[in-house]
């Protein structure tokens, strides 16, 4: 069975409040991205830490529940973190960063590296008797086999998401095919 790749670069999901400290203002849309309901946002942040900062991270709306920082193990190394490698919303201990907008800055734990996932109906997991887990075939000229996390929902893009570190390792980039297994 196979489904597209997303490349998922460092990216903020914000809180009402923070994006109100931050911005002063709601999100705007730039371009809707593939999961339903999401958008990439013209609004971009820094985040910053002691040891460095990472300019013009795009904020990924709608607005949350939570704020939520995403990126890479290579980033994290610039950073000076170690943040835990997690699925989406769950951020005991994770990092703290201080994210700066054209308004105001905060500094708020959250940042996390995402795990590898699928995105998947709760219908068509199901339908496939899919696990929780699944191992996804890599093809080209740098193959290989990961583990994936399945994320099933009520509304879903069928596709697997990996940072940009996971992508790069396989020569990966946006719509490219890889195989479950």
């Amino acid at each position: 069975m196979k489904v597209k790749v997303g490349v998922s670069n460092r990216h903020v999901h914000l809180k009402q409040s923070d994006l109100d400290i931050l911005f002063g203002k709601e999100l705007t849309i730039k371009n809707k991205i593939n999961q339903p309901g999401q958008f990439a946002c013209n609004e971009v942040v820094t985040i910053k830490t002691e040891k460095s900062e990472i300019n013009n991270v795009r904020v990924l709306g709608p607005v949350r529940n939570y704020t939520q920082i995403e990126i890479s193990k290579t980033d994290a190394y610039k950073l000076g973190l170690n943040p835990p490698v997690r699925t989406s919303g769950d951020l005991d201990n994770s990092e703290v960063v201080t994210i700066i907008g054209p308004n105001g800055s905060i500094k708020t734990s959250g940042c996390i590296i995402a795990d590898r996932h699928l995105h998947i109906t709760y219908q068509d997991k199901e339908k496939y008797n899919m696990p929780d887990k699944i191992l996804v075939k890599i093809g080209g000229i740098k193959p290989g086999i990961i583990e994936v996390n399945v994320k099933a929902s009520e509304e879903a893009y069928y596709e697997i998401h990996l940072d940009t570190d996971d992508a790069n390792a396989f020569l990966l980039k946006n719509d490219d095919e890889v195989e479950i297994m």
